[in-house]
């Protein structure tokens, strides 16, 4: 039995490699053959159909709460942690930026925390923000915009809005589960659509095909592209790491679909984790140029703050023997840290071991045919939608 106290920060996952042994169960391919990784949860606390085993407090928050064992030894089954949605009431829509290493200086985050629970999602820390954890509370306690396609309409009306394409789904996944029913990503779009504006969406989830009546019609006027990103090939090690995303076949037929309804469709492998789905760059640009894919675009593992920890925690139950392994080449690519946030290095890394990777891709993706032609979208269509009260054009 397992119970909270409180008690300092977390210790980092390499302290606790010591304690780490290889477990029975069953196993899925890794980077090389003959290694492999345990599929089904190996702890007894592990949350059942989630990403990560624990709950770590923000860095944000006064007091860290970790498990303890308090001494009874009861074997309990995990439990299933429901998915909590909190409405919040957003003042604007589009986030800008000036990161000078992204093509986009705009975007729409239609939900907050995401449902896929990718172990090694970049954006958990954001969930500190709001005095949550970057861990489970990040992909069960998720916020949905109130009124988002409403919200745009507005700030698309302003007289001085000056069009430029919009990107979803580069932080949290606008298409994870909870857009089933919420719906918003979808409002979002038919916003875009009766404005004519440009559009670039990032997912991996299937769940997108059903916007395909909207987006193959902006697609022929220009303005819409999806790319879909794929780290395995392999369904139990996709199941590990991304346990509420689609498998990666439906993956590859949401690529399908979306290319033969005329939708430009790129894949991201990403991201590219050395030692463990690095192996897979070619067989993954391989089925997706067979799909209909034809830009691709790769990123490395990226561990920001708290990712570190929840990622390492991860490896150590799933694989404790490539730990040291995985982790050092990780560093290698990072000038020897976890993660460097250095504008042009963060994506792609450095290194001999990023290169050598970077150059395996770019061999790859050239003979394939991959990134011959790049798509942009145009912005000289857009149609401001009218503004509450305003008077109506004679002509």
């Amino acid at each position: 039995m397992l119970t909270e106290a409180p008690t300092v920060a977390p210790r980092d996952a390499a302290s606790d490699l010591s304690l780490a042994r290889p477990r029975a169960g069953r196993k899925f391919v890794g980077a090389r053959q003959g290694e492999g990784f345990d599929e089904a949860p190996s702890r007894p606390d592990r949350p059942r159909g989630r990403g990560v085993a624990s709950n770590v407090s923000g860095r944000f928050e006064r007091e860290a709460r970790v498990p303890v064992d308090d001494g009874w030894d009861i074997e309990e089954e995990a439990p299933a942690f429901p998915t909590e949605v909190t409405v919040e009431r957003a003042r604007t829509i589009i986030t800008r930026n000036d990161s000078p290493d992204i093509s986009f200086d705009r975007s729409i985050n239609p939900y907050r925390g995401c449902e896929h629970g990718c172990v090694y999602c970049f954006a958990r820390p954001t969930h500190a923000y709001m005095g949550l954890s970057p861990g489970l509370d990040f992909e069960r306690k998720l916020f949905v915009k109130e009124g988002a396609a409403a919200l745009l309409e507005r700030e698309l009306s302003a007289p001085n809005y000056t069009p430029r394409t919009i990107a979803i789904g580069t932080n949290t996944d606008p298409y994870q589960p909870i857009e089933k029913t919420h719906r918003a990503m979808r409002a979002i779009l038919e916003v875009l659509a009766r404005a004519n504006h440009p559009v670039g969406i990032v997912t991996k989830s299937a769940l997108v095909t059903r916007d395909i009546d909207i987006l193959a019609p902006m697609a022929r006027l220009g303005l819409a592209k999806v790319a879909l990103s794929i780290t395995t090939l392999d369904r139990g090690l996709a199941r590990s790491m991304e346990p509420r995303a689609a498998t990666p076949e439906r993956r590859l037929d949401a690529i399908r679909q979306l290319s033969e309804a005329g939708i430009p469709t790129s894949v991201m492998v990403a991201p590219i984790i050395p030692g463990v789905n690095d192996a897979e760059i070619e067989a993954i640009l391989t089925r997706a140029h067979a799909a209909g894919a034809r830009d691709a675009g790769y990123v490395m593992l990226r561990l920001p703050l708290e990712v570190r920890d929840l990622f390492g925690e991860w490896l150590i139950d799933k694989a404790p023997e490539k730990y040291r392994r995985v982790m050092s080449l990780v560093r290698s690519t990072r000038d020897g840290k976890a993660y460097d946030a250095t504008w042009g290095k963060r994506m792609t890394g450095e290194g001999p071991y990023a290169w050598m990777t970077g150059r395996r891709f770019e061999v790859a993706a050239e003979k394939l045919g991959f990134n011959r032609t790049r798509v942009r979208l145009r912005a000289d269509l857009f149609k401001p939608p009218r503004r509450a009260g305003a008077q109506l054009s004679l002509f």
